[in-house]
């Protein structure tokens, strides 16, 4: 995803720097997040391109604001973004690769500790966003499918938000019950048996040649027999 094409959108109304920064802190930060560090030299390169133009604005607070806005070149830019279809790359999740790499600490505790505050963060977040349509569904009669189409397509990411964290959750609550199952288990190992005996595998292969992704089928293609 594209943080210009996000501004190119959220700039069809002018806005500030800061009124982004806003927008980003209380409406999309469930699917995504930047700082004023990254949106002021993304505003420069949008205006630079012509995609985007700025204004002075007067303020009743002290001097004037500088106000962006997208430019008819930057709608178009916009649109051939969103008409390419779904922007599905290689995402990154810390969090992931911590939970893969957690065999490191030796101890199904830490394991667990992780686990609860994960899902007390996912779950957190998805309250907020609940407490959103909540309020959106006693506000507005027309919710959800008579909105007009800019609410619609909020809503419609509302929605993949909510049922996007609900899975995190719901996966964070298996993991922790089998945390703790195994961890039960493990009391009752009969004495003699080390931890490290338990933890490691002798037959498992190392961990950079594990594959997360199923084989090419072409690479399984069976021989012909002489």
């Amino acid at each position: 995803m594209s943080l210009e094409h996000i501004l190119l959108g959220l700039l069809r109304q002018p806005a500030s720097g800061y009124d982004l920064k806003k927008v980003f802190d209380e409406r999309i930060d469930y699917f995504w997040a930047a700082e004023l560090s990254q949106i002021y030299p993304t505003l420069k390169r949008l205006e630079k391109r012509g995609w985007a133009r700025c204004c002075q604005a007067v303020s009743s607070r002290g001097p004037g604001r500088r106000v962006y806005e997208t430019t008819t070149a930057g709608r178009r830019a916009l649109r051939d973004w969103l008409a390419k279809g779904p922007e599905i790359g290689d995402e990154r999740f810390a969090y992931l690769a911590q939970i893969y790499l957690m065999d490191e600490l030796g101890d199904l505790k830490q394991t667990l500790r992780f686990f609860t505050v994960l899902r007390d963060d996912f779950n957190r977040k998805l309250e907020a966003l609940r407490r959103l349509e909540r309020y959106w569904v006693e506000a507005d009669p027309h919710y959800p499918d008579e909105l007009p189409p800019p609410d619609f397509h909020v809503h419609l990411t509302l929605r993949m938000g909510i049922l996007s964290l609900g899975g995190h959750v719901r996966s964070c609550d298996e993991s922790i019950r089998r945390l703790r199952a195994r961890m039960d288990r493990e009391k009752h190992t009969r004495p003699g048996v080390s931890k490290s005996t338990r933890r490691k595998n002798p037959h498992a292969p190392p961990r950079h040649k594990l594959a997360l992704r199923p084989p090419d089928r072409k690479s399984q293609t069976p021989r012909a027999r002489p």
